[in-house]
Order: C-alpha cells, then sequence, then structure tokens
C-alpha cells in the first residue's frame, strides 16, 4: 500500500509529515484501516522511524481537525497510549524517543486532541522511561575494548533483549533531531499576520507612566546637555 511506503520513509521535513496526512485524509473512507497501518508500522519500524511517525500523528490528527473529519481524532484518542508504548517502549529501548512523544503530546493538548488529564497521566508514564544516559543499549561503546574483547561487546550491544542502534541510525537521528531544532527556531522568530495584536500585547505589558520616570527622563536630558 502507498500509505505503508510514506510511513516507512517518513522524515524529519515537515512536507513529509503533510504528505502522508494529505493521502490520510484523501482516503478518509479507508480511516479505520489507515489507523490500523499506522499501529502496524509503529511495531515494525527502526525507532528513529517510530519518532518520525509521531511527529505525523500530529500533523494528522491537525489536518483532521480543520476537514472535520474527526474519526482520525476519536481513534488516535483512544489507542494513545498503545502508541505511546510503540515510541517509547516501557524495557527502555526508546529512550531517546522520550522527549519526542512528550513534545507531541503536548502539542496534541493545545490542539485540544488530548486531555490535561490524560497528558499528565501518560507523563507520569514516561519518567520511568527517560533513562538515555544509563540505560546499557544506550551508552557509548569503547573502540579498545571492542578490539580486545570483540565477543563481550557483542553481547553488550543487546542487553535484557534490547539492541543497540547501529552507526547509521545514530548518525540519521541526529541529523534529523538537527532539522527539526532548525524548524523549531524559525517558528520561534517567524512573524505572523497579526496586525496590532503583538504591539497591544507589548503595550499592555508596559507599566503606567510614574513620576519617577519624568524624574529619570529629566536627569538624561540633564546629562546630555552636560555632555554637549
Amino acid at each position: 500500500m502507498r500509505f505503508t511506503s510514506q510511513l516507512q520513509h517518513l522524515n524529519a521535513s515537515v512536507n513529509s509529515s503533510q504528505k502522508a496526512a494529505h493521502y490520510a485524509l484523501k482516503y478518509r473512507d479507508m480511516d479505520e484501516d489507515l489507523h490500523s497501518c499506522i499501529l502496524e508500522q509503529l511495531e515494525r519500524n527502526s525507532m528513529n522511524n517510530r519518532a518520525n511517525i509521531m511527529y505525523f500523528i500530529e500533523h494528522l490528527c491537525d489536518m483532521a481537525q480543520r476537514e472535520n473529519h474527526l474519526n482520525f481524532v476519536r481513534m488516535m484518542q483512544k489507542d494513545i497510549l498503545m502508541v505511546v508504548d510503540a515510541v517509547a517502549p516501557s524495557d527502555g529501548s526508546g529512550a531517546a524517543n522520550v522527549k519526542v512523544v512528550r513534545r507531541v503530546l503536548q502539542g496534541l493538548q493545545q490542539k485540544q486532541v488530548l486531555q490535561p488529564d490524560t497528558v499528565t497521566e501518560i507523563e507520569g508514564c514516561l519518567k520511568e522511561r527517560d533513562t538515555v544516559a544509563e540505560h546499557p543499549a544506550l551508552s557509548p561503546i569503547d573502540a579498545n575494548a571492542q578490539r580486545e574483547h570483540p565477543q563481550s561487546q557483542m553481547s553488550a550491544a543487546k542487553i535484557n533483549g534490547v539492541s543497540r542502534p547501529d552507526k547509521r541510525q545514530i548518525e540519521q537521528r541526529i541529523e534529523e533531531d538537527r532539522e527539526r531544532h532548525k524548524r523549531l527556531r524559525e517558528s520561534i522568530w517567524a512573524i505572523g499576520d497579526e496586525g496590532d495584536q503583538e504591539f497591544e500585547r507589548l503595550w499592555d505589558e508596559v507599566s503606567d507612566i510614574g513620576e519617577d520616570d519624568y524624574i529619570a527622563a529629566e536627569e538624561d536630558a540633564l546629562e546630555r546637555q552636560q555632555a554637549f
């Protein structure tokens, strides 16, 4: 299925998520099958891809709300715990995805897809899974030790049934995270079409002029005159 291929090839770009979301809404009459496909791909793909699917879910819910096709939203509300368990499993293998899950949950709460109580409950579970520095499967490999004890390092690559991500996956994740951080900085500095709203907000934040302000202004004026 084309939708399956789109999910498997998602990357950090907004365009790839939006393209897959457009496809899902175009074939909204198959929404239950498409939703099942999302859950299936979350179970089958790498942790990097699961993180990309998590970001895609936020785009899908946002677009579904705007197009008033709330079936996608309702199904995601029902299965959100299953999604979180797939993206950041309790065994620690997805510890690097915990921040991704938190960011998307916050976005879904702001878009009123998820209730605050639901997000708070999930956050309680995520605290136990945020173990990037502690989990042995995510700790760095010592190159010298690997040469001296190759067999022990091979066993260390899979501890408690959790596989260590390979070098290619790590590099891909670093690049994708860099792209997302870049977009986040751009969105922070973006100037929206708000008219005078920004001016009014800043004006409201400024305190009223008092006697001290007039005195300070007079002192500044006097200092400028003396400077000349």
